[in-house]
């Protein structure tokens, strides 16, 4: 690795294979030398998952296709099948990469396959020697001392407690519990910020960390840049980061740039926020929950939509329709871990059975719709003609064709059609 290469450490509190991240990575890779930059995705977090190989193809087509270079897979599933040849494939994957990147799964997982290999050495070099390594999600959980066994907490109800990390953030000077997720508000009547675990567990955490060592909290869509050249830390993104020691916090946001000795100090503290429940949508919008720059477009998309469809607005229903689907398909690669998907393809399908019922209504034969307001003129016309009203029945005929009704008087009475 050439010592020309910037060192940097990214770390991306979600988002990282959506939309909000995509300039991010192109940044860091446009600083790598030569494009394109060999740059590999790690996959063991996710190997567990069935669909593993799922998000392998869409993280490759996300940097292929919206950040403009290519990422190969360094594999690494399961230590206990993979073969030799399959480790120190894996091995050789990081040593030559110059960007490599990790993200969504669990942290648990992926800490119990890499102990004992010499992936987090060779992370370590990258820091060192040149390179860029991105971690997200799950796997920035295991960058710090400690890591957060977030699915054993949340979702089977173990206490709350720590893992050990592989403590890479220790060579830029960080002790810390590093948090992503940090202002989730999925939960909406309760407090999920801090990785799902909320305010109350965080307290307990806190507690049971080792001396000397902090929470580093990243926001959602949100990254944290540090070059260890200049030793200073950069906050891109739609929100912020948060150093909170013992329950008091300071926030750093987006766009600040600052040294990273400033950031390990933690600055002047700031009272914890009380909990905040996640905004919601009025209840007869028919749009659920949001929160992720995701789902605010798709919401904010549906509203106007029904807006449209309310005032029979047929152009803009259907301009509001294609944003929904322009939104899901520039969405289509990241590794979205949630129901959101399908929450978004509910609401197209039910705003377009709504354009549906008005386009029937439209598509109605109009004869069929004026039909019975003409034929009560005719019957008065026949009336005042019968009484000797001539001028009277002359009028509504007039007024009628002026409306675009033509009237045939025949010795049946009479007829009429639509111009």
């Amino acid at each position: 690795m050439s010592d020309a290469l910037p060192r940097l450490l990214c770390i991306m509190g979600s988002g990282e294979t959506a939309p909000t991240m995509t300039s991010v990575h192109a940044d860091l890779l446009g600083r790598l030398g030569p494009q394109p930059v060999p740059a590999v995705l790690l996959d063991t977090p996710f190997g567990f998952q069935e669909n593993a190989t799922d998000i392998c193809t869409r993280a490759m087509a996300y940097f292929r296709d919206n950040v403009g270079n290519p990422i190969t897979i360094a594999s690494f599933r399961n230590h206990e099948t993979a073969t030799p040849l399959e480790y120190e494939t894996m091995l050789t994957r990081i040593a030559e990469a110059r960007y490599v990147f990790a993200g969504p799964g669990s942290p648990t997982y992926a800490l119990r396959q890499w102990r004992d290999t010499r992936v987090s050495e060779l992370l370590t070099a990258k820091l060192r020697d040149g390179g860029c390594v991105t971690f997200a999600s799950a796997a920035a959980c295991g960058l710090g001392v400690v890591a957060l066994p977030v699915y054993e907490v949340y979702k089977v109800g173990e206490a709350p407690h720590w893992l050990e990390g592989m403590d890479l953030l220790s060579a830029i000077g960080l002790r810390v519990a590093l948090i992503p997720h940090y202002n989730n508000a999925e939960g909406g009547t309760h407090d999920t910020r801090f990785c799902y675990m909320g305010e109350r567990r965080l307290r307990m955490l806190e507690e049971l960390l080792p001396d000397g060592v902090d929470v580093l909290g990243v926001d959602e869509h949100t990254a944290c840049i540090f070059d260890l050249d200049t030793s200073t830390v950069t906050i891109r993104g739609r929100a912020g980061v948060t150093w909170r020691h013992r329950g008091e916090s300071r926030r750093f946001e987006n766009g600040e740039s600052l040294p990273i000795a400033e950031l390990a100090r933690g600055g002047t503290p700031v009272a914890a926020a009380k909990p905040q429940p996640a905004a919601r949508t009025p209840a007869d919008s028919g749009a659920t929950t949001a929160g992720t720059p995701f789902m605010e477009e798709i919401t904010k998309q549906s509203t106007l939509a029904e807006t449209a469809l309310a005032q029979r607005d047929v152009d803009a229903t259907v301009a509001a329709l294609l944003a929904i689907d322009t939104q899901m398909h520039d969405w289509a690669s990241d590794t979205l871990d949630s129901d959101e998907r399908d929450r978004a393809r509910a609401l197209l399908r039910r705003h377009l059975v709504q354009l549906g019922d008005v386009a029937r209504d439209g598509a109605a034969d109009p004869r069929e719709r004026v039909a019975p307001v003409i034929d009560r003129v005719l019957a008065l016309r026949t009336e005042l003609r019968g009484e000797g009203h001539y001028d009277l029945a002359d009028r509504l005929r007039d007024l009628l064709v002026e409306a675009g009704v033509e009237v045939r008087d025949t010795r049946d009475g009479s007829a009429w059609d639509l111009n």
